[in-house]
């Protein structure tokens, strides 16, 4: 008799939740024109996710049309400096500029510069594991943001030569 039951009650859960659709992707979206059609490079200042984040956002090359050339330039502003001369809380500004190229005509599609920004609030002033984590984190959100907001222009601007 139970192991009726409980055969009614996995027909019923596996009948129940068939069409479920999971709302939380970890994948970026595929509308990106460009995704697997471009050779990425990145100048300036170096921060080590953005690699990872290039491969997940334009993919692997498999047929070359676009050169997209993004450089980093970063901008720190002490904004609390204690009387010892320690910096109490810095901000940050990431300024990623993107330039476009269809690579047959080599023509520019377009240039488009965007920043990000974030604090980070230093808790010692030797090395500090949990801090250190903490920044590497906030350049992480801020690169996967910008990289959103760009993919975002070229959803609604498409990439047709200027």
């Amino acid at each position: 008799m139970k192991i009726k039951i409980l055969f009614f009650i996995f027909i019923f859960f596996i009948v129940a939740c068939k069409d479920i659709n999971f709302t939380y992707k970890n994948s970026v979206d595929k509308s990106n024109p460009i995704y697997g059609k471009s050779i990425v490079e990145i100048r300036g200042k170096e921060i080590l996710n953005n690699y990872k984040y290039i491969n997940e956002y334009f993919g692997k090359k498999k047929e070359l049309e676009y050169k997209l050339d993004i450089f980093v330039d970063e901008i720190q502003t002490k904004r609390s400096v204690k009387s010892n001369q320690a910096v109490s809380k810095l901000d940050y500004e990431l300024v990623f500029n993107y330039k476009l190229m269809e690579l047959s005509t080599e023509c520019i599609i377009n240039n488009k510069s965007i920043s990000s920004k974030f604090s980070y609030t230093p808790k010692s002033s030797g090395y500090n594991f949990g801090s250190d984590q903490s920044l590497k984190k906030l350049y992480d959100l801020a690169t996967k943001d910008n990289l959103d907001q760009y993919l975002s222009f070229l959803n609604k601007n498409g990439v047709a030569c200027i």
